[in-house]
This record gives C-alpha cells, structure tokens and sequence, in this order.
C-alpha cells in the first residue's frame, strides 16, 4: 500500500508554478541569480511531470498485442 503523500499539490498547480518560475528567470539579467532561478524552474517542471506520471499509474510502455 502506497504511504500518502503530505504536500498532495495538483500536478496543474506545480505546471502553474513551474512556468511562472521559468518566466521570472528569464527576465532576470544573466547571473548566478538567473542559473538558480532556471534550476529552480527546471525542478518544478520534472515535479509536475513526476507528479502526473504517479496519477496515471506509471508503468512504462506496454507490449502491441499481436
């Protein structure tokens, strides 16, 4: 039995806050600031992807039935 996850955000909120993390770096000046500010945006979306992937069930790709 999977143990419930404690911060059970929506995968559409972690998508929203991903991109807005991705839009605020951008407009950043070029810096180190700017690099974490993209890390952070990047680790937010891989959230969401993760996220989404564990609520449709995961399993990889399936066999074609011949």
């Amino acid at each position: 039995m999977p143990r419930p996850i404690k911060d059970a955000r929506r995968r559409l909120d972690l998508e929203t806050e991903a991109l807005a993390a991705l839009e605020a770096a951008r407009a950043m000046p070029p810096g180190p600031d700017r690099t974490e500010a993209m890390k952070r945006a990047g680790i937010l979306r891989n959230a969401a992807d993760l996220r989404g992937s564990l609520m449709r069930g995961g399993g990889g790709r399936r066999k074609a039935e011949h």
